[in-house]
């Protein structure tokens, strides 16, 4: 990227114009209808401890209650009935109901969490390319700004190499050791007169 201004380097030129960085989890938050807001939470719901263990807790009192009263019926006639006697049948419909509507509703909130992901990673992929070029004219501007130094300073060292310049640096030079021997010469009178 070629200076047009003395001086200036690529980073004076650089337009730092795009659009700001998205937050992804925001937006996808903000655009959630209320069938996907149910979805997850039906999602987190299932796959959680707290789900497994009440669901194994109502299976073996419904096991349990069932095979009680069936038990009951048999030693005890006229008793109450078991409503779903071994092999437990309405058990199984009920487990395989649920299952059916279960499964496609944890799948529907994975989709929609594939779509996040996918829309994080561009995001990400935009600000690391943009990162990048950013980085690429600091760095032509650093190499810009040590240009200008070395220049600077081979400008220095031919006005320290003209013959004027050099008398007047050994005379500087002559007149600050004179002034160091007086100093020292000083020191030692008055260390004398103590």
């Amino acid at each position: 990227m070629p200076t047009t201004n003395h001086g200036m380097g690529p980073a004076a030129q650089y337009r730092h114009d795009h659009p700001r960085v998205k937050n992804v989890n925001e937006e996808v938050q903000q655009a959630m209808t209320l069938g996907q807001r149910v979805a997850d939470r039906v999602a987190v719901s299932v796959g959680s401890w707290p789900f497994i263990i009440i669901q194994s807790v109502l299976l073996c009192i419904w096991m349990g209650f069932n095979v009680y009263l069936a038990i009951m019926e048999h030693t005890h006639p006229g008793f109450l009935k078991a409503w779903d006697p071994y092999p437990f049948i309405l058990l199984n419909l009920v487990l395989s109901f649920q299952a059916a509507y279960t499964g496609p509703v944890v799948m529907m909130s994975q989709n929609r969490q594939t779509e996040k992901d996918r829309l994080m990673a561009e995001s990400d992929f935009e600000v690391n390319k943009k990162a990048e070029e950013e980085i690429e004219v600091i760095m032509k501007h650093l190499v810009h700004q040590d240009r200008l130094l070395l220049d600077a300073i081979a400008r220095i060292e031919s006005l320290q190499k003209s013959p004027e310049t050099e008398a007047m640096a050994s005379r500087i030079e002559e007149l600050l050791k004179r002034m160091d021997q007086n100093d020292k010469t000083l020191v030692e009178l008055l260390s004398r007169m103590k």
